[in-house]
């Protein structure tokens, strides 16, 4: 196996930390040729070397040397990601694997707020009509909360729902974001299943500006054989429907063709979500370019850094010891001082 080959990702320029090590090996040198001249004491020597190499090592550790690869999840501060969740009925629908597909969803933001931590993030949620359940914020803790809430609209309030519902409200968010924050992208996330139940027609997409948009995806969620849906009420039961032979179990099915024509007005991919399927692939294509630019220090790696920060702590710890004791020998000699 080849060894991972080693990157360095300085905080200052190299010429700088290079002077600066010179500088450190050079004073090193005078201070031991005069104090071996003096004294030629070992403890002088000591002091001098531990000194001079915690220098060394924290000029190291501004090299930030590290390895491909790894978890680093860099925090992207300029931007905005605005997460669209349909909260209508059939998102109570059992086909996420058996779970209701709104849990699918819950997991999903979750883990893209992980993946995009130090963000503004925006959830709106629509059934009928759309709303606003938590504003731009940084506060990932107020996101948690107002995901953890979420819940289907109870049948007995249900009167249709529109898939593209969200449209306007999401328009005039986006506008609202990029008036405050001139040149700031947007990241739009749209999950639901794509099922239409409204009387009336309903847009072919969200009639978005492109040009609002950065980056995102839609989140596609639920399957074709359709799933049962429990009364969001909290009864338990299922939700009926009258059919030609009698009443059975209504079901709910994905419309994939209505997910894509929406992430088509976006400019952006569709995925579909299972149950344990990494986000990675979703999120590959999701990104905009101009991510990048607020990463410092270019892709995933594992820092090493805090080792040297680590060593130079250590090297420079006897020398505080060593004064300490020093003062206190000087306190017990002074005169009327304690033997």
């Amino acid at each position: 196996m080849n060894p991972l080959p080693l990157t360095f990702a300085p905080v200052l320029p190299w010429w700088v930390i290079a002077a600066l090590a010179l500088a450190v090996v050079g004073s090193a040198a005078v201070m031991l040729s005069r104090r071996l001249a003096v004294s030629g004491k070992t403890g002088e020597r000591r002091s001098v070397l531990l000194r001079s190499a915690a220098a060394l090592f924290l000029l190291a550790a501004a090299l930030r040397p590290g390895w491909p690869g790894g978890d680093a999840r860099t925090a992207t501060t300029e931007l905005d990601v605005f997460f669209v969740v349909d909260a209508s009925t059939s998102m109570a629908a059992e086909d996420y694997g058996r779970a209701p597909r709104l849990d699918g969803v819950r997991n999903d933001i979750t883990a893209i707020a992980r993946e995009l931590a130090g963000a503004k993030f925006a959830l709106l949620a629509f059934d009928g009509t759309a709303g606003v359940r938590m504003p731009l914020s940084q506060d990932a803790d107020a996101l948690a909360t107002a995901v953890e809430v979420l819940q289907p609209q109870a049948a007995v309030y249900a009167r249709g729902s529109s898939v593209t519902a969200a449209g306007p409200l999401l328009g005039e968010r986006l506008k609202a974001a990029g008036e405050q924050h001139p040149g700031r992208p947007a990241v739009v996330f749209y999950l639901g299943d794509g099922e239409n139940t409204a009387a009336q027609p309903t847009a072919p997409d969200l009639g978005i500006d492109a040009g609002l948009v950065a980056g995102g995806a839609v989140l596609g969620y639920g399957s074709s054989q359709g799933g049962r849906m429990k009364d969001a009420s909290g009864d338990g039961t299922y939700l009926r429907e009258n059919t030609d032979g009698g009443a059975r179990d209504a079901l709910s099915r994905i419309d994939e063709g209505q997910l894509r024509r929406i992430a088509d007005g976006l400019g952006v991919p569709y995925a579909h979500r299972e149950p344990g399927a990494a986000l990675d692939p979703a999120l590959g294509t999701a990104r905009p370019g101009t991510l990048n630019a607020t990463q410092e220090g270019g892709g995933d790696r594992t820092e090493l850094y805090w080792i040297f920060a680590l060593l130079a702590f250590a090297a420079a710890l006897p020398e505080p010891v060593r004064h300490t004791l020093a003062l206190k020998r000087l306190r017990v000699r002074r005169p009327g001082g304690a033997a």
